[in-house]
């Protein structure tokens, strides 16, 4: 398959941050040539994108799918309680129809709004409906199976036995892993230190290195987790983490907000990855990670929206915007520039998924992961002086996504979805969430 993208600005998010109008060449999943001068030959599609910018795919590494259909039943809580009384029962209540489509339903909106690689957290059970729905999306992905054996406050519907949670795990990575030519990858996935026995997590340490695949979990969110962990493991998350073998390049990290001085260190010291969600530290009142500082160590990472009931929206383009304007209110206005930002949303995700010579950025031999972006808008206007970053980051919208491309496959186009069925979807996520709510016996 040929595709020829011409006659583009084409912002690159390369070492030089390159940007210039010219052409794009994809040859199967790959970019094969960009350049500023005419391509010439036979193409099976010819894009004609005058006035379009083009960049990669934004890339999101901590998302939540299978809380898609939760949007708007968990607002004005802090954390625990909100995964007490709300997430985790509704989790819980999860059928394979319900978990498949609120999968399908935040699938839509991510590509809508230009995302064409996440790292996706499921639930305890029926995790491989939300992967069938992954795969048919067509989106780019590493997902896994959430781990739950341990604490009081998990309802019966999640408790899991060690053993039992490894196996299922196990058999979701030998059927998922690796399929599509890659494009979708498995990593074992522990929801966090307060729901998870160490035998687990130091099975899991064994597991991710024997099968070479990432871990996904959460940390430093919320000051009660972290007086909890102190109190029931005798020491700070990351120390902990540290202690189990778990902090390496191959785990990722979201939130990582209450950190010390010394937890800093032991991630920058081990490769680990982090992932900012700044709409839900917000909304969940969470508290600001100290992002700048954390950048300024070296080490990698990426940003994301969480899940929908707790940020209420799975777009970047509200994620680039607020992690820009809350370091400003602290550090000044020169902190958390556009380009920075563009950074975090694109490059800064792919390293977080191990992935940056593939993704993240527009050259020759890379992933054709790829959206055109439409910014002739009256919110966008004018644009002079061609600052495409601050139009993207400050003023751009979901809306701006004219065409969504993953690994040379069109997914959207003139805002159109071409591999999922929108009013289906809603129309099934609405009948879904009716019998989820029931069934979770939450009263109010």
């Amino acid at each position: 398959m040929k595709t020829l993208i011409k006659n583009v600005f084409i912002l690159t998010m390369d070492e030089k941050l390159s940007k210039f109008k010219g052409n794009l060449l994809i040859i199967d999943d790959k970019i094969e040539r960009i350049c500023t001068e005419e391509i010439y030959g036979d193409f099976d599609k010819v894009i004609e994108a005058e006035g379009k910018v083009a960049m990669p795919g934004f890339v999101q590494p901590h998302i939540h799918l299978c809380q898609t259909l939760f949007r708007g039943l968990a607002d004005d809580m802090e954390l625990l309680d909100w995964l007490k009384y709300r997430i985790w029962p509704l989790e819980g209540a999860h059928d394979e129809e319900s978990i498949y489509y609120s999968a399908k339903l935040g699938l839509s909106e991510l590509i809508r709004g230009g995302t064409t690689s996440i790292v996706d957290m499921e639930t305890v059970h029926h995790t491989d409906r939300a992967i069938q729905a992954i795969y048919e999306s067509g989106i780019r992905a590493i997902t896994g199976k959430v781990m739950m054996d341990y604490g009081s406050d998990v309802p019966e519907s999640l408790m899991e036995r060690k053993e039992s949670s490894i196996k299922e795990s196990i058999e979701l990575l030998q059927k998922w892993h690796g399929r599509d030519g890659g494009r979708i990858e498995y990593a074992f996935t522990p929801r966090f230190v307060v729901s998870c026995s160490e035998e687990l997590l130091l099975e899991v340490e064994k597991l991710s290195k024997h099968y070479g695949v990432k871990v996904h979990t959460h940390a430093s969110e919320n000051r009660g987790e972290i007086e909890f962990v102190e109190k029931d493991r005798g020491m700070r998350n990351i120390t902990y983490l540290k202690k189990l073998g778990l902090l390496n390049e191959n785990l990722i990290l979201a939130h990582c907000i209450w950190l010390d001085e010394e937890e800093e260190d032991l991630i920058q010291a081990s490769g680990t990855k982090v992932v900012h969600c700044p709409a839900s530290n917000l909304k969940l009142a969470s508290g600001v990670a100290k992002i700048p500082k954390l950048m300024d160590k070296g080490i990698d990472i990426g940003l994301a929206s969480d899940g929908p009931p707790c940020s209420n929206n799975l777009d970047a383009f509200i994620e680039m915007r607020l992690s820009s304007l809350i370091q400003k209110l602290s550090l000044g206005p020169k902190a958390m520039d556009c380009s920075k930002v563009l950074y975090l949303a694109t490059m800064g995700g792919a390293k977080v998924m191990g992935k940056e010579k593939e993704i993240g950025s527009l050259e020759e031999g890379k992933k054709a992961d790829i959206v055109l972006l439409d910014l002739n808008k009256v919110y966008n206007a004018p644009s002079f002086r061609n600052n495409v970053e601050s139009q993207i980051v400050f003023s751009g919208k979901t809306e701006n996504i004219d065409t969504t491309i993953v690994n040379g496959k069109i997914l959207m186009e003139d805002r159109k979805l071409l591999t999922l069925d929108e009013k289906e979807i809603i129309t099934k996520a609405n009948e879904s969430i009716e019998r989820i709510w029931k069934r979770a016996g939450i009263n109010c």
